[in-house]
């Protein structure tokens, strides 16, 4: 196994002390990457693997954009994106754009900055999930990045992988406050997935109310 590939395996494990080891044998594992190109720092984020990101963010490494978009690094991310406006619409090697990632992992302000410069509301995800970011939003219960995706041109009916809409995903998590932005800028509890389920029936068993 590489350096690399034990750096990320640690970081996946959440072995935060095997990840100190490494990088005081080799600093620049900080960041590293999997064989897709996933860095240590994302991996740590899906993972949900808090003390091994500490570890890592103790180096204080140069945060790429999806990183800095992620963690809500917004001075960072401000930086970056007056160096390449063009950030702001990349895609990650596992096909999202930063702004997914700020929907889903930091607060709404950091989606309304990268918004601001220039980031694609209705960007879907190149992989077998077909997000947009406001499915996004709704999948992390993040609503103030709902209200400024919705404000920036979002299409609030729009389905992601399965024919899920973002109201789906509100309903399901019982997450009344997205509802309430969502069904306030026109979403159908009427529509229904794939599987024939409509918001309507996943807010009843979740007790949330959608209108009416």
């Amino acid at each position: 196994m590489s350096a690399q590939e034990e750096m990320i395996s640690a970081v996946q494990s959440g072995n935060a002390a095997r990840i100190r080891e490494l990088l005081a044998e080799d600093a620049s594992l900080v960041s590293a990457r999997d064989s897709q190109g996933v860095s240590a720092i994302m991996h740590s984020l899906y993972r949900r693997q808090t003390e091994a990101q500490k570890a890592l963010l103790e180096k204080n490494p140069p945060l790429d954009v999806f990183e800095a978009a992620s963690l809500g690094r917004g001075e960072r991310l401000t930086e970056l994106l007056k160096q390449d406006p063009s950030l702001a619409r990349q895609f990650s090697p596992d096909g999202f754009t930063a702004l997914h990632f700020a929907c889903y992992f930091a607060p709404g302000e950091t989606s309304a900055l990268l918004l601001d410069h220039g980031a694609d509301p209705v960007a879907v995800s190149r992989n077998p999930m077909h997000l947009m970011p406001l499915h996004s939003a709704a999948s992390a219960r993040n609503a103030q990045a709902a209200q400024a995706l919705l404000e920036h041109g979002a299409g609030v009916n729009a389905k992601q992988e399965k024919g899920w809409t973002a109201l789906h995903g509100a309903a399901q998590n019982g997450d009344q406050a997205t509802a309430d932005v969502l069904l306030k800028h026109g979403a159908d509890p009427a529509l229904a997935n794939d599987d024939g389920v409509t918001a309507l029936e996943l807010a009843k068993k979740s007790g949330i109310q959608l209108g009416g």
